[in-house]
């Protein structure tokens, strides 16, 4: 704490113990409104001629987010969850005494009920001429200053609630987020999607290749993970006879921070019995799409210099394909490790001695082709090696039915024909854990209770995760994840 913002606390303090020692509440227990700021704009902003008056009286509460002194009228700006609204204050209406309280007591920062009168000024500004007023609760902390709001970006994420005060574009970032949240559950409820909870706790890590967040459950005596994909439980709901579910899921992956990635994060998952990856590319388009529309009201995107054009139908391309039209070379699976480790060398692509075909196919297209990708573009096709729950591809039994959207070199979504054959799942789960015994922390082990559910029979499926933190990221504009999450995991505060 500054010597300035250590002053201004001790006199903010003393002003609470003065109000105390004169028998009122700086805290009071509640303030009954009539109105928000926002319903009173709504209704009497264009039903009041520049300088008029009215008669008509509200109840309004928010916080002063700014104040003005001219003698014996003040001007006050408060705002709510809904808006903001200016307070009108004048000796002659509040009294003298109230007044002097009002311009010795109330801080930016504090927030105040008032009882007034609704009117316009002379300069057109919509304003409640103050009554009476309330002191609700005194902020011991100094705002930002007004101009200049909180600008430095650690303590902007480690005091979001500042942030929110201060920054305009902070509020507009998650009003984004959360529209676009609320747009996503009514176009998945419209098309007969039920919205699902699986557990966060998990006996054995699945369904992403990730690191897991290791605990320990007392009362079982068990080791337990924290879950890195909803994925293994949605499909079990499939088995059991739900045709569509979907699940908004808190997921957790021990990995490390960066602009694009925070160890908690939302995903949305969801699946479909009957459908294949090709049903999940156009739901997946229009989902973007009828988001994009309800959040910031277009498809066209301003994102990192350039604009997005977010209007199904997105493109389509192999991953193969890609290589080729971005590394000047043909690869495909089918090929030796050998071949493709010199493939590599050749393209300065590093390499492990324990990557086999597919996953050097993989490594080379992510490390040649993926960050050239404009976008928005479905990159099909997967090798079958680092795919353990998609569907072997219907013409080539080396790739598999999957896909990831991919927009200006980002991942927004997975998706798969998802694998419903429980002896070949068996056979790839074991695969995963030999990886896992090599020392790829990121394998999979076996999961042989979700063997046994699709060995009651897994209808053909297809299913989708998309990134919620990176597609609010697009929609509203911004390069780091830390912007989207409200309180995102940073290093500790050095004292």
């Amino acid at each position: 704490m500054s010597v300035e913002t250590g002053d201004e606390f001790a006199a903010r303090l003393a002003k609470v113990e003065a109000i105390r020692a004169r028998g009122d509440d700086p805290y009071p227990v509640r303030f009954d409104r009539t109105h928000s700021l926002g319903e009173v704009r709504a209704h009497w902003d264009d039903k009041i001629d520049v300088g008029a008056s009215t008669e008509d009286v509200v109840r309004v509460a928010g916080r002063i987010v700014g104040k003005r002194d001219q003698g014996k009228l003040m001007f006050a700006d408060v705002r709510d969850g809904t808006g903001s609204i200016q307070l009108f204050v004048n000796t002659r209406v509040l009294g003298e005494d109230e007044f002097a309280r009002f311009a010795t007591e109330v801080d930016r920062g504090d927030w105040v009920g008032v009882e007034g009168t609704v009117m316009k000024t002379k300069l057109g500004e919509l304003s409640v001429n103050v009554g009476a007023f309330t002191l609700l609760s005194k902020a011991l902390r100094p705002l930002p200053e007004k101009w200049h709001g909180l600008t430095d970006v650690d303590t902007r994420y480690r005091q979001r609630y500042v942030d929110l005060i201060a920054n305009d574009d902070a509020r507009r970032v998650f009003d984004v987020r959360f529209a676009t949240v609320a747009a996503i559950r009514r176009f998945l409820h419209e098309r007969g999607y039920v919205e699902v909870e699986t557990p966060v706790l998990h006996p054995i890590p699945g369904g992403a290749t990730a690191r897991p967040f290791v605990t320990h459950h007392n009362a079982l005596d068990a080791e337990l993970y924290l879950r890195i994909a909803p994925e293994l439980y949605l499909k079990r709901l499939i088995v059991g006879g739900y045709d569509r579910v979907f699940e908004l899921a808190r997921v957790f992956r021990n990995e490390g921070l960066s602009t694009r990635h925070n160890p908690e994060f939302t995903m949305l998952e969801l699946y479909e019995a009957f459908a294949d990856y090709h049903d999940m590319m156009r739901l997946t388009e229009e989902l973007i799409a009828d988001a994009a529309l309800n959040a910031i009201g277009t498809t066209a995107v301003e994102w990192d210099g350039a604009t997005v054009e977010l209007k199904p139908p997105f493109e389509r391309k192999t991953m193969v394909e890609l290589i080729r039209e971005h590394a000047g070379v043909d690869v495909h699976p089918t090929q030796t490790v050998d071949e493709l480790r010199a493939t590599c060398d050749a393209l300065d692509v590093p390499w492990e001695h324990s990557w086999r075909s597919g996953k050097l196919v993989l490594e080379i297209y992510e490390k040649t082709a993926e960050a050239n990708i404009a976008g928005p573009t479905f990159v099909c096709d997967y090798p079958r090696e680092v795919s353990p729950l998609a569907r072997e591809h219907r013409d080539d039994p080396t790739m598999t039915e999957r896909f990831e959207l991919i927009v200006r070199g980002r991942e927004l979504a997975n998706a798969f024909s998802e694998l419903n054959d429980p002896v070949e799942q068996m056979r790839r789960f074991e695969a995963q854990a030999t990886l896992k015994q090599l020392g790829d922390v990121e394998a999979h082990g076996v999961d042989a209770d979700y063997v046994r559910a699709l060995e009651y029979g897994l209808p053909p499926t297809g299913g989708m995760g998309l990134g919620i933190d990176r597609l609010v990221m697009l929609l509203a504009g911004v390069t780091s994840i830390r912007e989207v999450v409200l309180f995102p995991h940073l290093r500790r505060e050095q004292s």
